[in-house]
């Protein structure tokens, strides 16, 4: 006679727990037979790579046109955080207070959809390593965003300097705590926080579905940039262009004396401490998606049969 035993899985729709004194370490194999998915790493992580290497797939295949007109809203919308870090350094002098205030900023980027150069470092890089760009559109996207993000903040800075003229005193302190601080360790350690901060929050908005999540995670960001100074060469440029504006005698030498290290230790922030992590957390993953773009490539175009 055959067994009426039934298996506890097919009861409870769980797997039996395994005893810890019978069971080595988990293998890949293990892993894909205890996950949803055939991939050697958690559900979660592998949903969010192939999130990632999507959206950051889609920002390398940008044209010239769409990347500077992005960039260029980029650099408009985060001057809308700008504006309200002002007023609130303005009327209370707490610089923490001002960060919350600065959040606004970053959710306008993400909702809609533009984006500050320091966020392209996770999303663009992840989808170069996995072979669905070249450099040279790596090149394109980051020059580009960089340079429409500050052509836009400059317009937006002086549409701001001009509405309120109450807060020349604001900016020019907020400038030169930035442009007259020597760039020694410290100011090293500021940049490279301001970098890892921004990717960061990249990637947990990359890690949920949820919009509300999101934008938190903005909000968060925009608290640690601004209200703890750290610096970051788009944000705090737009500070300098504003104290300029306002008639600070600030000179380009010493603007670009700030914000060339400034720049560079932002990507080594953003690329090291955050993104390089990601790429060696997901390398069997990066491997199987390098795999699937190698197939792909060499197999023959299809033929038409002439009908």
């Amino acid at each position: 006679m055959r067994s009426t035993a039934r298996d506890p899985a097919h009861v409870t729709g769980r797997r039996p727990a395994a005893n810890s004194d019978s069971v080595g370490p988990v293998t890949d194999d293990r892993r894909r037979e205890l996950g949803d998915s055939d991939a050697p790493v958690e559900d979660e992580i592998h949903e969010s790579f192939h999130a990632v290497v999507e959206e950051g797939a889609e920002r390398l295949q940008r044209t010239w046109r769409v990347v500077l007109t992005t960039g260029f809203a980029g650099g408009l919308e985060i001057g809308i955080g700008v504006m309200g870090y002002l007023a609130v350094l303005h009327e209370t002098g707490n610089h923490l207070l001002a960060g919350l205030a600065f959040g606004i900023g970053l959710v306008a980027l993400y909702l809609a959809h533009s984006e500050l150069f320091t966020e392209n470092f996770l999303l663009p890089i992840t989808a170069l390593i996995a072979r669905e760009g070249t450099v040279g559109q790596l090149a394109r996207l980051w020059i580009g965003t960089l340079v429409s993000n500050l052509a836009g903040g400059w317009v937006f800075m002086w549409l701001v300097v001009q509405a309120f003229p109450q807060w020349h005193d604001d900016l020019e302190e907020s400038a030169r705590y930035y442009v007259d601080m020597p760039f020694g360790l410290q100011a090293a350690a500021l940049a490279v926080l301001g970098g890892s901060t921004i990717t960061l929050v990249t990637r947990m908005q990359q890690g949920t579905d949820s919009d509300p999540a999101k934008i938190i995670a903005a909000m968060i960001g925009g608290f640690l940039l601004s209200g703890l100074q750290l610096f970051h060469s788009i944000l705090d440029s737009l500070l300098v262009f504003g104290a300029v504006q306002s008639g600070v005698p600030i000179t380009l030498g010493q603007w670009l004396g700030w914000f060339g290290p400034t720049l560079v230790c932002n990507v080594l922030g953003g690329v090291v401490l955050v993104t390089a992590l990601r790429l060696v957390r997901t390398a069997d993953l990066l491997q199987r998606r390098r795999r699937s773009s190698n197939t792909e490539s060499t197999q023959p175009s299809p033929q038409r049969d002439g009908r």
